[in-house]
């Protein structure tokens, strides 16, 4: 499926607002309800859009940590890298995982409850003898910058 513009303008203003109704987002990309939610049922179908989720203020909750962990494998091999990313997508408090270029191997992130949770997750990730040659981590102290959303409609011009 090829996107145009106003494709890319629904993507947009989804990600911005999930719950947006169909009349609302009509209004938004200038369409009429009909075609838009026909635009939207197709987006969906070919799995551009991949579902719904509420955005939680998890600071309301309690306190957390997050910490941004760079991992250096021992070796890299397809085998290797495998083996890592099987045990890793088990940890609930790893939120996200690049295999990246550069100087290590893998940029993890973490939200955890506090430091003694983050410390426990990475002692029993090196006692598991997954590949981990080593590892350093990154205490966030702030972030005032976090968005939810792609800039789709810088990324895909049209």
């Amino acid at each position: 499926m090829k996107l145009d513009r106003i494709d890319i303008k629904i993507l947009h203003e989804l990600q911005k607002n999930g719950r947006v109704t169909n009349v609302e987002l009509a209004e938004l990309v200038n369409l009429s309800p009909s075609p838009c939610l026909m635009r939207v049922k197709k987006l969906q179908s070919e799995g551009y859009i991949e579902g719904y989720s509420a955005q939680i203020n998890v600071a309301k909750l309690g306190q957390t940590l997050t910490v941004f962990t760079e991992i250096t494998l021992k070796n890299h091999r397809q085998i290797d890298f495998a083996r890592f990313l099987t045990t890793v997508e088990k940890i609930d408090q790893v939120i996200e995982c690049h295999l990246v270029s550069g100087g290590y191997d893998y940029l993890l992130k973490f939200v955890t409850a506090g430091i003694g949770e983050y410390q426990t997750i990475m002692e029993r990730l090196s006692d598991m003898e997954i590949g981990i040659d080593k590892y350093f981590s990154f205490v966030v102290l702030k972030s005032p910058i976090v968005k939810s959303h792609m800039p789709l409609t810088s990324l895909f011009p049209l």
